[in-house]
């Protein structure tokens, strides 16, 4: 679930980037805000409903999401290496450091130190069930790229990916924070799974080619890439239809609405696979537009939450 990236990962090979770039490539400095967002949101539907913020908690989940979030990359990294889909991917872990061995073991590290977090907020509320939420994410974050199953290689990642980043993630936070669910909360938890998802579509369109001689079956691969760019905008549309719809039913405070802030990155976003969706060097940076979409609607979906004790 390869969710983030830096720009430079996308240069072409014969571009010649350097080892440091490479590594800031494998490394994907954005993936951060995949894996805050998610975490924000739900806390800030907390904050909405009691009041108030359990700060440390907080800090201990979004450090625990960071790792937990690293490990899907790298151990992806390692799994894409076992097939073969990263051969023309001089970005990857695998391929940098030629040592998939130690790097798998690296990722497994920070997977146990996220989880240890995660373990520690359980045994503070003397509540299992943030732990539980935690550990199913993880498990469908394995079965995405993990043999033996592999659900992303038929097609199944954009699915696994809205329930980690989406229910699990938000609903798990939200519940760390107050012990208890709310129809906010999954609402919440519905736009934030979406526009995740959205990053992973947007992913598949500049290596179509690499996926097919793989044999992964991704939804771009299956659809091919003009059909795929046409659902981008009603994609992006059910984000904020969405969002507003909750606000108009009361399920969201109005000052949600401040994350249609997002819309003109769904625009460009929108225009430029519908104009070069087959030309993957024209629109390779396309998931970033995706990235940057997803921070903006997250930022202020959460912001709008907490606004919302104001008045």
């Amino acid at each position: 679930m390869e969710l983030g990236a830096s720009p430079v990962q996308e240069q072409p090979f014969w571009s010649g980037p350097s080892r440091k770039q490479l590594w800031m490539a494998a490394i994907k400095p954005p993936m951060y805000s995949v894996a805050i967002m998610p975490i924000w949101v739900g806390s800030a539907v907390a904050y909405a409903q009691v009041g108030a913020m359990d700060w440390p908690v907080l800090a201990v989940f979004l450090g625990a999401a960071i790792c937990i979030l690293a490990w899907i990359n790298i151990s992806n990294d390692v799994f894409d290496a076992q097939t073969g889909i990263d051969k023309n991917k001089p970005h990857s872990l695998v391929n940098l450091t030629g040592k998939p061995e130690q790097v798998f073991w690296v990722g497994n590290a920070f997977l146990a130190l996220g989880l240890l977090g995660i373990l520690w907020l359980s045994w503070q509320q003397s509540d299992a069930t943030v732990l539980l939420l935690v550990l199913i994410a993880c498990g469908l974050g394995y079965a995405y790229q993990g043999p033996p199953l592999r659900l992303g290689y038929q097609g199944l990642g954009e699915i696994l990916c809205f329930l980690s980043f989406g229910p699990l993630a938000v609903l798990a936070a939200h519940y760390s924070q107050i012990q208890a669910w709310s129809l906010t909360g999954l609402a919440a938890s519905v736009v934030m799974g979406t526009v995740t998802s959205l990053i992973l579509f947007c992913s598949h369109f500049h290596q179509i080619q690499d996926d097919l001689a793989a044999g992964k079956r991704s939804p771009v691969v299956r659809l091919g890439t003009r059909r795929s760019a046409r659902l981008i905008p009603w994609i992006c549309g059910s984000i904020f239809g969405l969002t507003a719809i909750f606000a108009g039913l009361g399920i969201f405070p109005v000052w949600t609405l401040l994350s249609l802030v997002g819309i003109p990155f769904a625009v460009r976003l929108s225009r430029l696979l519908a104009t070069y969706h087959d030309q993957p060097q024209r629109i390779s940076h396309s998931k970033f537009i995706a990235v940057a979409l997803h921070f903006w609607v997250g930022l202020f979906l959460g912001l709008g939450f907490m606004l919302s004790r104001l008045g």
